[in-house]
């Protein structure tokens, strides 16, 4: 509840005693995310190695961890020092913040549905060599960010993004409207439900392939590229899990109104689930792992004649 004005904008808040500690936690999750995007898109960039086709998608699932690592980070630092001062306060800068948020979120899970796609053309479709090419990779790229920042423009148009004080946020209010459903397909049920479908219908050609009379390296690239569609359908799922209180939101609010501080439940989940993601995407990478490690032994084999 509002009790005394702070300044022109700013007015004096209640704060509960969970505040600070969650918020330095999510400021501390998203920088360890911005930090292992930034390394890792430095290791694709620089390492020759790491300049195929299924590697650039990597490096745009990377980037657009990236961008989504550092809006969270600007939330959580507002957030922070919001509840540190105990006011109520909207800066310039935060509407934007909440559209780059949706905008960055698509990025996100549309980049694995990019690397699945890629796999299963690989594998279902060997002989359109075009369709696996560069050129055609990238605009699929270019045509994925043109719909990341486009999708979201109707929450800006509507003015539907607004300051939630009790979570110190700008977000879209959820609720039974066309946009939170409209919100709910475009970030999270339409990439993770076409991710999942292909790995099953990759699943499904394999099976038939094992059947017939075919080249065994042909085989094997099909079930390891199968394999990679596994892991990225991991990945998915487990992001997908850790983010689920928000999906549990969402849901709630099309029947009646979500908790108090909802946003913040919500927000904790995601930016924690932020530096996991990351660390999947390595672990699953073979080549970005391997480069790593020469990386690593270099440094090593540098310090050990000197330490002698």
């Amino acid at each position: 509840m509002t009790t005394t004005m702070f300044d022109t904008n700013s007015f004096t808040i209640n704060s509960e005693s969970w505040f600070i500690p969650i918020d330095i936690l999510m400021i501390t999750c998203t920088v360890a995310t911005v930090l292992l995007a930034i390394f890792f898109c430095i290791i694709i960039i620089f390492d020759k190695t790491c300049h195929t086709i299924p590697m650039m998608l990597v490096a745009n699932s990377c980037l657009a961890q990236l961008i989504f690592g550092s809006d969270m980070l600007a939330m959580a630092i507002f957030t922070f020092h919001n509840d540190f001062k105990q006011i109520q306060y909207q800066d310039s800068l935060c509407i934007f913040r909440g559209y780059l948020g949706y905008v960055t979120t698509i990025l996100q899970n549309h980049s694995y549905l990019l690397q699945a796609a890629y796999r299963y053309i690989t594998v279902v479709y060997p002989s359109r060599l075009s369709w696996q090419s560069a050129r055609y990779q990238s605009l699929f790229i270019f045509f994925m960010w043109i719909f990341g920042f486009i999708c979201p423009l109707p929450y800006i148009i509507t003015n539907q993004i607004q300051y939630h004080v009790d979570s110190q946020i700008c977000q879209m209010p959820l609720g039974l409207s066309f946009l939170t459903i409209y919100n709910a397909l475009c970030v999270y049920f339409i990439p993770m439900s076409l991710t999942i479908l292909i790995y099953f219908k990759l699943v499904r050609y394999v099976r038939g392939m094992s059947k017939n009379v075919i080249s065994t390296n042909t085989l094997l690239r099909a079930q390891r590229e199968l394999k990679m569609v596994r892991q990225i359908v991991i990945l998915v799922i487990s992001v997908a899990t850790i983010g689920f209180p928000y999906a549990i939101f969402i849901f709630m609010s099309l029947f009646t109104s979500p908790p108090k501080y909802h946003f913040r439940i919500a927000f904790i989940f995601v930016d924690v689930s932020l530096p996991f993601a990351m660390i999947a995407l390595y672990k699953f990478t073979e080549a970005l792992k391997t480069s790593t490690m020469k990386i690593i032994y270099k440094r090593t084999n540098k310090i050990t004649p000197a330490i002698a």
